[in-house]
């Protein structure tokens, strides 16, 4: 008989290509942090957009990842995996080192939409990998070590573009991204070669129909709807944070680190999290986050009227002493950190337990579509609230002195006010929908 200790060593063991996908994944997270983190940046400060085109752009990026990566499965079963993983990891060598050399606008949005086309196609292929070499006693295991390793990747990424950005110049670190992705291109050249997958293979027709499925279950397109609520202020992570730190800090600051603190607290808190709310509903795990969510903003629009408090210092507990901004980035950062350890966890859960009986798995494969409409709205919001709030400095009259300047800046943190705003919403309707679907069960 096999001892319960022999099961607990045997169940840590996995093939070697599930080892050799997680290299992958660490390397391609990395690269696709680093490269996100400074996107706004990099097309208003050296492509030239403005911050409204900016935010369009981004958007259309974001939310095309999220929309194609159902269809780019689909495509990963008829060419196989290892033959996918060449493909992606090619695409997204090409696509982040021309945007290291090349600046002109079209050819940027070129070579972002190669970018989108490999970030949307590794997604099944790396989290297929997982599902396909775990079993039953190892698979809640292999799923959090690759969770774990997805954090690590996008916290170490993101850890060295400021060294790269500020002393080598920004568009530099997409040579960062492009050396991390031909590392991966090397790993699944030489290593991954996964034997006798079985795939249910969909054409891109089964994926169609669902989509549309999906789009005409009211209860699930609700639910995506409310949830993108948290998910747009959760997205100004990247999309408004980096140019609001450092066009009223300077380009000393660090946005990058601040962005760290979201990982680094959902790794050190989700599994306590998860296991505090086990026995408890999952819509109530999501409500508990999408209310926290509006806290995250709050904090973060304390950062200018905290500065005009108490100057550019502020002591924290007598050890030791930061900007006032830097501290409420971080507050805010942390409470959406939190606010996800909530919701992510349970959100598959619960978003499988409103679709039609049967058809839980189909549906799940559009479950992110919250990701495709918060960016898409959150990401464009971005580009107007910044043009209106908290401007390119190269729009503001030459000549200004630091006063009149930073007069253009007194109300730059008026723009977390909309998403305290869409997440007060997002909680009414949650709780509206909690209700209306709880009573329709009895």
């Amino acid at each position: 008989m096999t001892s319960s200790s022999d099961q607990k060593k045997s169940s840590w063991k996995f093939p070697k290509d599930f080892w050799i996908a997680n290299v992958m994944e660490l390397c391609e997270r990395a690269a696709y942090y680093s490269f996100f983190i400074v996107l706004t940046l990099y097309l208003t400060n050296i492509v030239g957009f403005t911050d409204k085109e900016t935010g369009i752009i981004a958007g259309i990026f974001y939310a095309g990842i999220f929309f194609l990566t159902p269809f780019m499965g689909a495509a990963a079963d008829k060419i196989g995996f290892r033959n996918g993983m060449l493909v992606t990891f090619t695409l997204l060598t090409i696509g982040y080192f021309f945007l290291a050399v090349l600046h002109t606008k079209l050819i940027v949005i070129l070579f972002l939409l190669i970018v989108m086309l490999g970030a949307a196609f590794i997604k099944p292929l790396l989290t297929g990998t997982v599902a396909k070499l775990t079993n039953e006693d190892n698979r809640a295991r292999g799923y959090s070590l690759f969770y774990w390793v997805v954090n690590v990747g996008s916290f170490s990424g993101k850890t060295f573009v400021p060294y790269i950005r500020q002393g080598m110049g920004l568009e530099n670190v997409y040579f960062f991204s492009a050396s991390m992705a031909f590392l991966a291109l090397i790993f699944a050249f030489l290593f991954y070669n996964p034997k006798g997958f079985v795939t249910e293979k969909k054409t891109f027709k089964q994926v169609y129909d669902t989509l549309f499925k999906v789009l005409k279950t009211p209860k699930l397109l609700f639910l995506i709807l409310i949830v993108s609520g948290f998910w747009i202020t959760q997205g100004q992570l990247y999309a408004s944070m980096p140019k609001y730190v450092i066009r009223l800090l300077g380009e000393s600051a660090k946005p990058e680190w601040l962005a760290n603190v979201n990982p680094l607290v959902v790794v050190l808190s989700v599994v306590i999290i998860t296991q505090l709310m086990r026995g408890k509903k999952a819509v109530n795990s999501i409500l508990v986050g999408m209310i926290l969510m509006p806290f995250s903003a709050f904090a973060m629009s304390l950062s200018v009227p905290l500065q005009n408090s108490v100057g550019n210092s502020i002591s924290i507990f007598g050890l030791f002493e930061t900007h006032p901004l830097t501290l409420m980035m971080i507050i805010g950062i942390g409470i959406q950190g939190l606010a996800e350890c909530f919701i992510s966890p349970r959100y598959l859960e619960y978003f499988s337990l409103q679709a039609p009986k049967g058809q839980e798995g189909i549906y799940l494969g559009f479950s992110h579509l919250y990701n495709f409409v918060s960016s898409l709205a959150g990401f464009i919001m971005s580009g107007f609230l910044l043009d209106a709030y908290c401007p390119d400095p190269k729009t503001l009259p030459i000549g200004l002195t630091e006063v009149q300047r930073a007069s253009y800046y007194s109300s730059a943190h008026y723009l977390w006010y909309y998403f305290i705003a869409i997440g007060c919403c997002a909680i009414v309707a949650l709780m509206v929908f909690k209700y209306v679907t709880e009573k329709q069960k009895n």
